[in-house]
């Protein structure tokens, strides 16, 4: 989309605004916002500062309150229209508060010092890509780390369009930014419909073979259903054995021998051939907790039930390697006609879900214990269809995750549109109306 300019421009003399619009000025920071420190107001709600939301109460994005640690009367005031940053961590910009309320001390208040500042404006060019950059690059460097005080902070340079043109460029920003969102939005949609569809396709195929004409049988499992009559089920218990990974101190990792993480199992339902993370395994360990061609790797232990079970095969050995003590191994015995390949879709199918959720017990730490995991049961379809399952899923999810990935590119070139649509609003660079 082509866009109006300016009819002249001028240096602003700040190298992350380059020209700016002829009628514009650009004024230091300090000139135009105060940091305000009100405490004692801790019967004030709660605010929680998000990078995606503002500032906006707790109650909003938590579904359970837990109150923070620490005296509330030093909890700072913020009122609506004003900023708050974190002066430790500011990748995110400067948000805008939506809400009256108190917020951490561990954030600044930004209170605007002249009318002239509409606050539509500001909550652009302070969440803009262009000015996050800024501050990374001329604020950040003037410390070691990201601890930074107002008193620098104070001294960024900020353009100011007069006030009709500022109210201007944040309605044509909302109206587009909204129109850009939804699009994603859709887009999110139909990715979460094609992977429903590819679970549905998945599910069918590993519980019920490929010929809808084959006679039927309940598989006596609740959560499984019927499957074909010639399928048999086993208790993964009496196909293979199961091992805890390794648990070793910080001092083991780093360096040394491929090391399997929990990463590389939640992320990948094949392990990769090349790991990333080392340790300093010994020929013992790597005796004990090898990986090997058609091992399958199960998540062990996490924050939550839905990231537990969550598999990965293994479909080629890598040579002296370990794995992660968040992870169990299940080593199928030969006898037991379990192809690496049908274990690629079938543990990773949506039923197993429904199995470790029902079945997880969540203390502090949810976690899968080798009991339980040897209680889950395997359909055995026999071995030529068992192949011929693995390579009607292959081409079939193949042309489903094309599908997915063409939309993922698209929802990356929206996001792109938008923040160089930003970048360009609140800079000049283009005129809006």
């Amino acid at each position: 989309m082509m866009f109006a300019k300016y009819d002249a421009y001028k240096d602003s003399g700040v190298d992350w605004l380059g020209e700016i619009p002829a009628n514009w000025s650009c004024i230091k920071m300090k000139f135009l916002y105060s940091d305000i420190s009100i405490k004692g107001r801790e019967n004030t709600e709660l605010l929680s500062v998000t990078q995606d939301r503002g500032v906006i109460p707790r109650s909003w994005v938590e579904n359970r309150m837990v109150m923070p640690s620490g005296n509330l009367e030093s909890f700072k005031y913020i009122q609506k229209g004003d900023f708050a940053i974190s002066l430790r961590s500011f990748e995110g910009g400067l948000e805008y508060c939506y809400h009256d309320g108190i917020i951490s001390p561990a954030y600044t208040v930004l209170k605007k010092k002249i009318d002239d500042l509409k606050e539509g404006y500001y909550k652009y060019l302070f969440k803009s890509k262009i000015f996050i950059s800024e501050l990374q690059t001329s604020i950040v460097g003037i410390r070691e780390g990201k601890n930074i005080s107002y008193e620098e902070l104070r001294y960024s340079y900020l353009p100011i369009p007069n006030g009709t043109e500022q109210n201007k460029i944040s309605c044509f920003l909302d109206q587009k930014t909204t129109e850009l969102d939804q699009a994603i939005a859709i887009k999110e949609q139909q990715i979460a419909l094609l992977n429903e569809r590819k679970q549905i396709v998945i599910q069918k195929a590993v519980t019920q073979g490929l010929d809808p004409n084959v006679p039927m049988k309940d598989s006596g499992v609740e959560w499984i259903g019927q499957i074909p009559e010639h399928w048999t089920v086993s208790k993964i218990r009496y196909l293979g054995t199961t091992q805890n990974g390794i648990s070793a101190g910080g001092e083991y990792f780093g360096s040394g021998y491929p090391f399997v993480s929990y990463g590389d199992v939640y992320k990948n339902r094949v392990l990769p051939m090349k790991v990333e993370s080392l340790a300093q395994s010994t020929l013992s360990d790597q005796e004990s907790f090898s990986v090997q061609e058609g091992d399958i790797f199960f998540t062990r232990t996490s924050e939550t039930i839905e990231e537990i079970g969550f598999t990965s095969v293994c479909f080629k050995t890598i040579d002296k390697a370990v794995f992660a003590g968040f992870l169990i191994r299940f080593r199928p015995f030969k006898r037991a006609q379990l192809l690496k390949e049908f274990s690629k879709y079938y543990f990773s199918s949506a039923m197993m879900r429904i199995y470790f959720v029902k079945e997880m017990n969540l203390v502090i730490r949810a976690s899968l214990s080798q009991d339980l995991l040897k209680n889950l049961d395997v359909l055995l379809p026999p071995i030529s269809e068992q192949n011929q399952i693995f390579e009607y899923l292959e081409n079939v999810t193949g042309k489903i995750e094309l599908a997915i990935s063409v939309k993922q590119s698209e929802i990356e070139k929206l996001k792109e549109y938008k923040t160089t649509l930003i970048n360009d609003a609140v800079t000049g660079k283009i005129k809006v109306a």
